[in-house]
């Protein structure tokens, strides 16, 4: 199983599978684009496995390309883990203080951010494609937890997990005029003379958000690894039937 594993330290673990051809349906992760739901559910146990918990400790939400967030507790744990109906409904983000639990989000191409709180021990993960990015999702949830949570932004650390570049993510006026209205996305935009598309960085135009909220830059590491181009990465921009990556972050406790 192939997994990147960002952060593995004596409080955190932070990671996001990648494609594998040595695993059922090449190690997706997805129960809502898969093709055998027993096959996810064995891939999401030996990454549990790997990872010294079970399944059962997941939590996932059903994802919408929303900017909703929500606090997970103990009473989350489980949910969206083995079936789809029971996953945190209409939810891009989720973050926790609480120990063992495996927070979970899923993309193909859109921008994972997995972050850690040093000083609190918060952990959280967002789903950022596109259409997160532009309802600045990242930005209102680090707010969030600034100012209802009361963490201080610069005890955050971010990973930036693989997504699609920006040489693959070519867009047409009207998604370029969303990321123009944004204020500060303009340096991540370029326009393709031959094809008349436009080009945008969105891991890029995330970091800036991420930068926005007071994270220190040098507290934010991206993993350039394109979607698209790359063997190990699952792209709903180049096949739109395809599995689905999973970026994690876990707070270790006593077990």
């Amino acid at each position: 199983m192939t997994t990147n594993i960002y952060v593995n330290n004596n409080k955190f673990i932070v990671g996001m599978t990648m494609k594998d051809g040595t695993e059922l349906e090449h190690n997706n992760m997805a129960l809502h684009a898969c093709k055998n739901l027993d096959y996810i559910v064995e891939n999401r146990k030996k990454l549990a496995a790997s990872l010294h918990y079970e399944l059962n400790d997941f939590v996932c939400a059903n994802q919408t390309h929303s900017d909703n967030f929500h606090r997970v507790t103990f009473a989350d744990k489980g949910r969206g883990a083995k079936q789809m109906d029971t996953a945190i409904a209409d939810t891009d983000a989720l973050y926790t203080y609480e120990p063992n639990l495996v927070l979970c989000s899923f993309t193909a191409d859109c921008v994972p951010v997995i972050f850690y709180n040093e000083v609190s021990g918060l952990v959280g993960v967002v789903h950022s494609g596109w259409q997160g990015t532009v309802k600045e999702i990242t930005m209102k949830l680090f707010r969030h937890l600034t100012q209802v949570e009361q963490c201080n932004p610069s005890d955050f650390h971010i990973q930036i997990g693989a997504a699609l570049s920006q040489e693959k993510f070519e867009v047409d006026e009207d998604v370029y005029v969303k990321f123009k209205n944004l204020g500060y996305a303009d340096e991540f935009i370029y326009l393709h003379e031959g094809t008349a598309k436009y080009h945008i960085d969105n891991q890029l135009t995330v970091k800036r958000q991420c930068e926005l909220a007071g994270i220190p830059t040098e507290q934010i590491t991206i993993d350039r690894t394109c979607t698209y181009l790359s063997p190990n990465g699952f792209s709903y921009r180049e096949h739109k039937q395809c599995g689905r990556h999973l970026s994690f972050a876990v707070r270790k406790g006593v077990l």
